[in-house]
């Protein structure tokens, strides 16, 4: 379940991807596989996405439904802090962060899709918000100088960026010595059925940048990270009809009842105090 295509293209497919994600409506986006149009249409991505509507500072014009998680409910947020969010969308985890921030605060989210970032910005213009910005920017060269942000949030954006291990080293050295992050991504366990992987992929794109769970956790400790935590777990249950044209009774009842699957995880992470990592004493 790897993506088919390769750095600055696979960009370019995210990218245009996610500018006509900006323009449907939310309903659209929830209903057609990660926002894609086309090959998917018949599934529901609502089962992928955790509630944001009782979370304070929910805005509902920068709720795509894209999400496969709630970081920022995770995230362990104060009054005050800088909270930087990776592939902000219309920003919906800036405005709850804002919400816990307060005026004191600052929150940045970084987009690199036109139309995402002034969907976004209009929303903040209307709001009245002076502390929350939006930047063009690029996940694995991010346009913010180093030890910046209390806290990195992040939801199922990751997955979709081709370098992970550049993505990782990137928050890391943008956070404060102390800071911490906790993103919301999908990762795999096991190996897929191989009828699967297709569908899978087809399902929601942004399964197909999807890694193991270990490799996934492995790189975020390569990075200099500490006190590692899965913050959530939750299985994506494929829909019945997709698995009954692709695996026999017994597979599907295999794969439900068993340990391989698509997971969406929430995970927290800290960067040393102490450390003296690369990017660490800039």
């Amino acid at each position: 379940m790897k993506p088919t295509a390769t750095g600055e293209a696979l960009k370019e497919i995210v990218k245009e991807k996610y500018s006509k994600i900006a323009e449907q409506e939310k309903e659209l986006n929830e209903s057609s596989c990660c926002g894609a149009t086309g090959g998917c249409a018949t599934v529901d991505f609502k089962v992928m996405a955790d509630d944001y509507t009782p979370l304070e500072g929910y805005v509902a014009d920068a709720d795509l439904g894209l999400g496969c998680g709630l970081p920022t409910a995770f995230a362990q947020i104060k009054a005050g802090d800088t909270v930087v969010d990776l592939g902000s969308g219309a920003g919906n985890d800036c405005f709850v962060a804002r919400s816990i921030t307060g005026s004191q605060g600052k929150v940045i989210g970084i987009d690199f899709t036109d139309k995402m970032l002034e969907k976004a910005r209009l929303n903040a213009d209307k709001l009245g918000y002076k502390n929350v910005e939006f930047r063009k920017g690029d996940i694995e060269n991010l346009p913010l100088a180093s030890n910046v942000a209390d806290v990195v949030v992040s939801n199922c954006v990751l997955n979709l960026v081709p370098d992970k291990k550049q993505a990782f080293a990137e928050t890391f050295r943008v956070l404060k010595k102390g800071g911490h992050f906790s993103v919301s991504d999908i990762v795999l366990v096991g190996e897929l059925p191989e009828g699967l992987q297709k569908s899978a992929e087809m399902y929601a794109g942004c399964v197909s940048g999807a890694i193991q769970k270990d490799e996934y956790l492995s790189i975020i400790r390569e990075a200099g990270f500490a006190n590692i935590i899965v913050q959530k777990e939750k299985r994506i249950t494929l829909p019945e009809e997709i698995l009954k044209d692709y695996l026999s009774p017994q597979q599907i009842q295999d794969f439900t009842t068993g340990k391989t699957g698509i997971f969406s995880v929430t995970v927290y992470a800290e960067k040393p105090a102490g450390c003296c990592a690369p990017g660490c004493c800039d």
